[in-house]
Formats: C-alpha cells, structure tokens, sequence
C-alpha cells in the first residue's frame, strides 16, 4: 500500500531505518537533557550553573561547526555519524556511572556537558547534510525534513515528560542510563545503511579555503544571511527556556522536575505541531512568508509564560513558543536544502548549526545572568520582546526575500518561469 504523501519520504528504505533508529535515541537525548539540567540546579541551586551548563553543552557549535561542515563535504558521512555517536554513547554512561557511585561534582558535570557539545557540533550539520543521500527520489527532501523535525520534537514533546517522571521516581541515574541504551538503536541503523548516492565528487583543496568559500557562499546572498542573522536572534533570545525552567517550576510554581518536564514538553508539542503542518506540504513553495509569522509567534508566547501563574496557561504559551521557534527553523532549513548547491552543502547546514545552535550558548549565559538579577519571569518577557521585533524586521524585508529566492526557485523547478514570485 502506498504511503501518505505526507510520509512519502519513509518510502526509502534507507531514510526509514534511519528515521526508526533516531526515533529510539532522539527520546533518551531528551529524557537526559531534561536529567542534566535538573541535575545542575540541585548540585548548584542557581540558575547561573544552569546556564553555564547549557553553554557549554552548546557552545562548541559556534566554533566547531564550520569545521565539521568541511569534513562531512570531505569524508563518508555515514562514518562520521557513527563515531560521534559512539562518544556520545561513552558520555551518556560516564554521566550514569558517577551519578550512580554518588561522585559526580559540579566541574564534572561542566566537563561532560563540554564533551557532548563537542561531538555534537559534528553530528548535527553532518545528520543535516546526510539526509539527501538516503532517499530514492531526491525531491521528498523537503519531506525529510519535516518528518526529521516531527521526530525531534516528538521526541522533545515525550521525552522530557518521561525524564521528569524517572528522575522524580529513581533519579538522575536512570535518565543517563537511558540514554546510553537508547544509542544503540540509531548505531545499528547506521549499521545497515548503505547510501543511495555518494556526495558530489570534488577537487583536492584546502580546508581553510573551504571554509572561506562557504562563508563567502552563505553570506554573500541575502536570503541565507538574513535567515540565518534571524535564526542566531531566535536562539539567542527565546532558545535558553530550558536553563530558566527549574527556577520558573521552583521560586513561582512552588514545584519539581516533573512541572519542569510538563514545560519543556509543552515546547515540542508545539514544535510537533509545526512540523506536521511541514510535513503536509507539498512543496516548498509558500514557505517564506511563515518565517516573520511564526518568529512573531514564538517571542509573544514567551511574553505570554512570564505574566501566566497558571499551569494550564502556561502549557499554552509554551506551545506556541515551541510552535514559533521550530517552525521559524524548519522553514528556514527547508528553504536552505532547496537552493543550496551540493557541494556546498555541507558547509551552509554548518553555518546554519551555527547561527542556530551555536547562539544559544550565549543565550543560556545571558539568560542566566540576567534571571540572577531581574529573576526568571522578566528574563522571558525580554527575550519574547526580542523575538518579536526580529519578525517584524524580516516581515518588512520580506518582499525583497523572495525577489532574491525568485531565481533559484525557478532554476530548481519549484516555480515555472512565467509562474507567481515565491511567497
């Protein structure tokens, strides 16, 4: 039987097991997210540790990313993909054995949480630039990502409600241990995975000069450089909830891990929901103009959740920041895959990892200093108001955006030539 169109990517044997294996490890990466961050604020009981965690959880995408760009358009991306995974397999249960012995200190948490960033800084622009090799037919990329973004925050939706649940019930421990196991599952994936096509064939050159040519690639049309300029202020502004959430459960709830989990997963739910609504499309044509919405939406959720004292409400207004902040995300990496060349394709979902991922570290630092101060609910409404200017900005560039996409979405056949400006 045929698969729905809004699944058709799965119809690829390669993407499928790969999408069942991060399906089971996507889980426990957020079942111990959740487990880390609780973690630090108990060893700790401050929202600047929690921050200064998040950072360096974080904070090696804004340096290594580019670096890891380079080698996934150099090197077999499957392998790469398996050895970061490994190291992260090796985190995973360093974290679990000294959390269980009772020996696990502020700085070795610091120290592990560094480690993770690091590998992680490889795994996702290579995961990212993976993709269009595992499908049969190269136009269900654009699915393939939204189906990635479904599992991602599915797996955000469930697994820090799981991780709230087990760490109130057995402790940290068992988050960590999860997590370990949970790598097994995308490990044997990779495994099995023999891609569909190699990455584009390309001359002997210096490493540093692709790193150039990249930047030079990505900043010098204005359609990536404004996407990702705008991605960097989202992640910055509204992306380090997680840092502030112990604090919000704590000092204005009165409550524990299992509200913070409640939260977090509140974020996914919303984020599923963007994704989704991705899914379903049928191509990308019409996608920009959601880019300032969803922005839009995500910095007014986040205003929203500083004056709730409402659980209920508050689930709400995290949704629609999780909504916003995924939504802004997807779009943007789906209309980055659609135009961006091959061989450089690697390198520009770097600097995507970059500007996306690589600013929350600063966020979480700042966020953390500033909720010292003003306290939690105040650092969100700054951060939502933030947010919410940013669309705005981009609504109003938003004609000469798509002038600039116009172009390429008619060279790529998204749009005939005679046929409407790309919305």
């Amino acid at each position: 039987m045929p698969l729905p169109r809004s699944l058709r990517a799965l119809g690829s044997p390669n993407f499928r097991r790969y999408f069942a294996g991060q399906a089971v490890s996507m889980v426990g990466t957020w079942v111990q997210s959740l487990a880390l961050m609780w973690l630090a604020y108990r060893l700790s009981g401050s929202t600047w540790f929690t921050g200064l965690v998040g950072f360096l959880n974080s904070a090696p995408y804004l340096v290594l990313s580019p670096f890891a760009g380079v080698l996934g358009d150099r090197m077999d991306r499957r392998r790469i993909l398996f050895a970061v995974l490994a190291l992260l397999c090796i985190q995973s249960l360093t974290l679990a054995v000294l959390s269980g012995l009772g020996l696990i200190t502020m700085a070795q948490l610091a120290a592990l949480a560094l480690f993770a960033g690091v590998a992680n800084s490889f795994e996702t622009p290579t995961r990212q630039s993976f993709f269009v090799q595992l499908l049969d037919d190269r136009d269900d990329l654009p699915n393939a990502i939204a189906l990635n973004s479904i599992l991602m925050n599915g797996a955000r939706l469930v697994g820090p409600s799981i991780g709230g649940f087990i760490v109130a019930a057995w402790g940290e421990t068992a988050c960590f241990a999860i997590n370990a196991a949970s790598f097994l599952a995308v490990l044997a994936a990779l495994a099995r995975i023999r891609p569909v096509r190699a990455a584009p064939a390309r001359k002997a050159t210096r490493p540093l000069a692709d790193l150039a040519d990249g930047w030079r690639y990505a900043m010098g049309f204005p359609p990536i450089r404004s996407m990702l300029i705008l991605l960097a202020t989202v992640s910055f502004s509204v992306g380090p909830y997680s840092t502030l959430m112990p604090a919000i459960a704590v000092r204005t709830f009165e409550s524990g891990a299992q509200l913070v989990g409640l939260f977090i997963g509140a974020v996914g739910l919303g984020a599923v929901i963007s994704a989704v609504s991705l899914a379903r499309r049928p191509s990308v044509r019409g996608l920009a103009k959601w880019i300032p919405i969803a922005t839009i939406a995500a910095g007014m959720g986040t205003v929203g959740f500083c004056f709730s004292r409402s659980v209920p409400l508050s689930v709400f207004f995290m949704a629609l920041t999780g909504f916003g902040i995924f939504m802004t995300a997807a779009s943007c990496n789906t209309i980055l895959q659609s135009i961006v060349e091959d061989e450089k394709r690697g390198r520009v979902m770097a600097y995507y990892t970059m500007f996306f991922i690589g600013s929350l570290p600063l966020g979480h630092l700042a966020a953390g200093a500033l909720a010292e101060r003003i306290g939690a609910p105040y650092t969100f409404l700054a951060g939502g108001i933030v947010c919410a200017l940013a669309g705005a900005v981009f609504a109003l560039r938003l004609a000469s955006f798509r002038h600039h996409l116009r172009p390429l979405y008619i060279e790529r056949g998204i749009i005939p030539h005679t046929g409407e400006p790309p919305q």
